[in-house]
């Protein structure tokens, strides 16, 4: 299995363009959204603009990477033959799964990286070497609930649709979620729907450690609710998958 993760590494950091948008274009949208804010806060959190998106836009880095990098590549494996060679060999079926979270988790934490380092160099975001700390290791760990997604929609489109419903799901729970933007610009009834999302209690993790205080239960329960229905489904999609091959 670790040559499968050093290989399924190398082919992700070989594709510029995925490098790119998980980890560069994070960054670069931080630095568009808390471009002119200046010290201005966001209503209700006591967090400067630039905090607060540091902490979306990593959010949305990791994502991107485990999301948009499991999916699509699981399925067209599952096209080409690939997956089904695998199975052929003394490899355990979890460990192709295994594989794909690791090199997707490997690849989500440069993105988190690079949207703090640009915060702190370029919009003088400071915080405690405790709280910079919990923040990656906390939106790392917290992105495995969205890496268990992408390998479920993997293994549910066929390679053509496989695309379409990454990106509607993707931006939804980005969008939906604040990712993009407060949830508290929204009307009512979308806050109402934004606070049972994923993405919604994932960033609120990172704000709780960015304000000192302890998460609320709400966003660590529903985190965990997501990742076992996740997790739960991909297992049932990789099983009913094996069974057909």
């Amino acid at each position: 299995m670790n040559s499968l993760i050093k290989l399924e590494l190398t082919r992700a950091l070989r594709n510029k363009k995925f490098l790119f948008f998980s980890v560069l274009y994070p960054a670069v949208l931080f630095l568009i959204i808390a471009g002119n804010a200046g010290n201005a806060k966001i209503d209700g959190t006591g967090l400067t603009v630039a905090t607060y998106m540091m902490v979306s836009m990593a959010s949305f880095g990791a994502l991107t990477a485990v999301l948009m990098g499991n999916s699509e590549r699981i399925a067209k494996e599952r096209e080409s033959g690939w997956v089904r060679q695998l199975r052929l060999t003394p490899l355990p079926g979890r460990g192709y799964v295994l594989a794909k979270t690791a090199s997707a988790a490997v690849v989500s934490l440069p993105s988190i990286v690079v949207v703090f380092l640009v915060a702190a160099a370029v919009k003088d975001v400071r915080l405690d070497a405790w709280q910079w700390l919990a923040l990656t290791g906390i939106i790392w760990a917290g992105s495995l609930v969205f890496a268990a997604l992408g390998v479920a929609i993997g293994y549910l489109a066929s390679g053509d649709a496989v695309r379409p419903i990454t990106m509607i799901v993707y931006f939804g729970l980005s969008i939906l979620g604040g990712l993009w933007m407060p949830t508290t610009t929204f009307p009512r009834f979308l806050q109402d729907i934004a606070k049972w999302l994923p993405t919604h209690a994932y960033a609120a993790l990172g704000r709780a450690i960015e304000e000192s205080r302890a998460p609320h239960t709400t966003d660590i329960a529903v985190l965990a609710v997501y990742f076992v229905l996740f997790a739960g489904g991909a297992a049932w999609l990789y099983r009913k998958d094996t069974l057909k091959a």
